[in-house]
């Protein structure tokens, strides 16, 4: 059986700021489990599968399961019924309230916080499982348990036309329907395979679509990357933009962080035009992928095709200038000398980015899409360096299992999930049913905020103040949030009207006057607050926004 464990690690290329204070781990133990707990998960698992099409998310049953057993469990109060022509009384609302803060509190980790999937979108999985063929360790990070998961994941979201959605509830889009495709041929299924016939039946769904020439820009460069596309076929990504003058309004520091840290391993990857190994598999999927034959198609229009189901954010004209601009003149004379020695310096210092993001975040960067970019980078770096096998120890932070199979979350949402039901337990009031469940919430809440800046001159890096901040997950990911610290502010200031000896110790008054720090840093001069870094770059950078599938992602809004 798969269990969770809690505040684990124990590898060699671990490490933690906090001795890993709500880390969340799914490991298979083939020992594990009475044979009444296998048959539950079993028919969680057939009853997903009976009603995919109707409830599309899972209900974390594996996790409930594990959890209600672990804290022992028992629920003695009744269920409480009305009927509609029955009074509700105070008695029997209260009566319904404790029944569900004994359940609710049975589902809180030892560590104190509520652990939880935060998962969905459906591009997140496929690249870890494109970089560990790329790099040779597939086998040797997930095995065939792990891969009968992946694939019960995917089969269980194939929607009913053949094709994946960009997230479980969504319509088929090239994206993720390819991205799905590929992966499931790299775990070793086969062409006509597939639980009902999920392969033969997602490809017609590509090739009566156009074909993956008309995949999405983020899907052109992970496909050029495992040699299924072209470099030629993608907009340009220089990584010379990292050493621009930061005077100009293009700077990686004006952009939104999550764009910045997604395009810096893809711009490093970009300027090395890195390509996998060209495998028999990658061969027959250039033959089972296209239209036309591979070696016939026009990489240059390929650059601006995009299939409509994807199409949320259409180019601008003027952006579709800019990447010509950087196709036909920019490109060509980068990888010519003089100016490939100008490449070669950006190459290195996109890698210092790199590096840097990787260490101030414990190696698990600012999220699931960042983190396998960033991962293949110091791979195609040194595929024998340590700070690959840094990566390779945080990608099962990433890994959530369920009753639907195995997904990858873009982080855990640890401390959010906490703050908010901190703050619907005290609104209860009721103090003597959740006092030890308040203790240990408490303790992980103040074990979880940011303790530091992160290092050096992080400025010069493009980061910002941390120290007092809350982060969305645990203290390790160090990024600080507005709102995450504002509710753990909240929460370390309820908490300590009830007495330290249900609760605990109050959290230092230095402590609470860092946090105030960071959400006035982060709030602009019209009264608005930012999520992740100060907003103010301008608006117009909106136009050069590359994803077809997003909008509002390249500079912080308020």
């Amino acid at each position: 059986m798969w269990r969770l464990k809690i505040a684990k690690g124990d590898d060699l290329y671990l490490y933690s700021t906090n001795n890993h204070v709500g880390r969340q781990i799914w490991e298979f133990d083939p020992n594990c489990g009475t044979p009444e707990e296998r048959a539950a998960v079993e028919k969680a698992r057939e009853e997903f599968r009976k009603n995919r099409f109707r409830v599309k998310p899972s209900g974390d049953v594996l996790l409930r399961l594990q959890l209600t057993k672990e804290n022992g469990f028992v629920q003695e109060i009744p269920t409480v019924k009305i009927g509609d022509d029955e009074e509700i009384t105070n008695e029997l609302a209260t009566q319904a309230l404790k029944r569900s803060i004994r359940f609710y509190s049975a589902l809180q980790a030892n560590d104190g916080h509520w652990p939880a999937e935060n998962a969905g979108p459906l591009f997140f999985l496929p690249p870890f499982v494109f970089c560990l063929y790329i790099s040779g360790y597939l086998n040797a990070v997930f095995s065939s348990e792990h891969r009968k998961e992946i694939l019960r994941y995917i089969y269980n979201h194939q929607n009913e036309d053949g094709g994946w959605g960009l997230h479980i509830e969504g319509h088929s889009t090239m994206f993720c329907t390819a991205f799905s495709y590929i992966c499931m041929r790299l775990l070793g299924e086969g062409p006509e395979g597939g639980l009902d016939r999920a392969m033969p039946r997602a490809r017609k769904w590509i090739l009566d679509h156009g074909g993956v020439v008309a995949i999405p820009s983020w899907g052109k460069i992970w496909l050029s990357i495992l040699g299924l596309f072209e470099w030629t076929g993608t907009n340009p990504v220089p990584p010379e933009i990292w050493i621009l003058p930061s005077c100009l309004p293009i700077h990686p520091a004006k952009i939104w962080c999550y764009s910045r840290t997604v395009y810096m391993p893809v711009s490093y990857l970009y300027g090395k035009k890195f390509v996998g190994p060209i495998t028999d598999l990658i061969l027959q999927l250039r033959e089972e992928l296209y239209l036309q034959p591979y070696h016939e198609i026009n990489w240059n229009k390929a650059r601006h095709v995009c299939a409509k189901e994807d199409m949320y954010y259409p180019h601008p004209l003027i952006q579709d200038l800019i990447w010509d601009g950087l196709y036909f003149l920019v490109e060509p004379l980068l990888n010519r000398w003089p100016l490939s020695k100008l490449r070669e310096k950006a190459l290195l210092v996109t890698m210092k980015h790199i590096h840097y993001e990787d260490q101030n975040s414990r190696y698990l960067t600012i999220g699931c899409v960042e983190k396998v970019l960033c991962m293949l980078a110091c791979w195609v770096e040194d595929p024998n360096g340590e700070a690959f096998k840094y990566h390779l120890a945080r990608v099962p932070d990433f890994i959530w299992v369920a009753e639907d199979g195995m997904k990858m979350q873009t982080f855990g949402s640890q401390l959010w999930d906490t703050c908010f039901s901190v703050q619907a337990l005290l609104a209860s009031n009721l103090r003597d049913e959740i006092g030890p469940t308040l203790k240990k919430a408490h303790d992980y809440i103040k074990k979880s905020q940011v303790q530091d800046n992160p290092s050096g001159d992080f400025r010069s890096m493009h980061r910002h103040n941390s120290k007092g901040s809350w982060t969305f997950s645990t203290q390790d990911h160090g990024w600080q949030v507005s709102d995450c610290t504002t509710e753990g502010l909240k929460a370390t200031l309820l908490l300590p009207l009830m007495p330290p000896e249900i609760v605990g110790e109050a959290l230092e008054p230095h402590r609470l006057y860092d946090a105030v720090n960071i959400i006035l840093y982060l709030q602009s001069e019209n009264g608005g607050l930012s999520v992740w870094e100060p907003a103010g770059a301008a608006s117009w950078l909106e136009l050069l926004n590359p994803t077809e599938f997003f909008e509002d992602v390249v500079i912080e809004h308020e």
